[in-house]
């Protein structure tokens, strides 16, 4: 496998992250490709990832965890981009629950993305200018299927562990579905095995305010050297309103206004809400990319393991001798804790070996990213036995 490091000569500049990432890239050539599910063949492409920790001799140590949306591969570092920790820095490092002195930890961006791995915002050989809407359309079964080729360039047979919440569930769901031979264990957080009509509602809504920035420019906005900030800004605003639940938002903000004793009667950030809604959607524009974001939506619309396995879900899961560990939160209502027990269902119906806990909250969606305490006891007690069945040494 060819492997190489971000030559620095992108100061963290977000647009050069896509073709040179402050990360280590795996290279996949012609004689390499990889089928898509929408017919085409994607060929060359790259796969960008950080790794943490050591492979032990017998590479039975390994754990992939999965990206959410507007997640990457920075897990447990500082963002070349943003200069901030890592976005699972609370879970995963030396000595935490994820324990990188334990185990080898990879997290690659994901196909589709923008921080190094091949996305709209890579460079399309064939023309030598960004990819735009001519990169095909991509699924999480894409999403997967490249991680695959990844893991077996790095010559691990089998993950220890596979670990996803929201669309890194949807990927270690896909995993546990598509590769059951090569995933010993599996933790899966707020998520379901399909996307449903609100949660298309709401990618839509987001996309169409991308595409109705006039700088969104039929997707062609890096050629030109502009970017559809805007309209990017309002989907990620509208998105982060559903990782909330009503009482956070109360709980956080009320109705308290910003730096100010009276409204203004105007169209100011009157209210705190307002205020950090604004702040989330322009500081989210400077790391990600607009194109990114209508094909990583999309690859969650399209999101179907029912549909994949004929309408009979538990067929998804059969014969699977893995592990699993499935946690909701009361409190979210992107992925509730409803669509988490359909899935568990599936893999109960399958036989497979299964812990389940709906977790009380009132932090919302976002609350797999956060310090949750008996997610972070549950999490460890279900990789402690993990480790114990897989004959890793503490």
């Amino acid at each position: 496998m060819t492997q190489i490091k971000s030559s620095g000569k992108s100061s963290g500049a977000k647009n050069s992250q896509a073709d040179f990432p402050d990360s280590k890239v795996a290279l996949f050539g012609q004689d390499e490709p990889l089928q898509l599910d929408s017919g085409v063949v994607l060929s060359p492409f790259q796969i960008a990832y950080q790794d943490y920790g050591t492979l032990n001799e017998d590479k039975s140590n390994a754990i992939l965890i999965c990206h959410a949306l507007t997640g990457d591969q920075h897990v447990a570092n500082t963002h070349p981009v943003t200069g901030k920790p890592g976005w699972w820095d609370i879970l995963v490092g030396p000595g935490k629950i994820i324990d990188t002195d334990r185990y080898y930890v990879i997290c690659s961006n994901v196909l589709g993305g923008c921080l190094g791995s091949t996305g709209p915002a890579s460079k399309n050989p064939k023309t030598g200018k960004p990819y735009a809407l001519d990169f095909p359309v991509i699924t999480i079964g894409d999403m997967v299927r490249a991680q695959a080729m990844l893991v077996e360039k790095l010559g691990i047979k089998t993950l220890f562990c596979v670990v996803g919440g929201s669309m890194g569930g949807m990927q270690a769901l896909q995993w546990a579905a598509a590769y059951k031979e090569k995933v010993f264990s599996s933790v899966i957080l707020a998520t379901g095995a399909r996307h449903s009509a609100q949660n298309i509602a709401f990618d839509e809504i987001g996309r169409q305010a991308v595409m109705a920035d006039p700088n969104w420019l039929g997707g062609r906005y890096l050629e030109a050297g502009k970017r559809p900030t805007k309209g990017l800004a309002v989907a990620r605003m509208t998105a982060h309103v559903t990782y909330l639940s009503e009482a956070a938002l109360h709980r956080k903000f009320g109705r308290n206004l910003q730096n100010r004793d009276q409204i203004t009667f105007g169209f100011d950030a009157d209210f705190q809400i307002e205020s950090y809604l604004r702040h989330q959607g322009m500081t989210f524009v400077e790391r990600f990319d607009a194109n990114s974001y209508l094909y990583l939506t999309r690859a969650m619309d399209y999101f179907d393991l029912e549909a994949e396995y004929g309408g009979h879900l538990a067929d998804a899961f059969k014969g699977s001798r893995g592990r699993f560990f499935v946690a909701s939160f009361s409190s979210d209502w992107l992925f509730t804790t409803a669509q988490c027990r359909t899935f568990v269902h599936a893999l109960n119906a399958a036989g497979a070996r299964v812990s389940f806990v709906e977790i009380k909250t009132d932090k919302g969606h976002d609350a797999f990213l956060l310090d949750e305490p008996v997610m972070f006891s549950a999490i460890h007690s279900f990789l402690t036995a993990a480790a114990e069945q897989r004959g890793l040494t503490a």
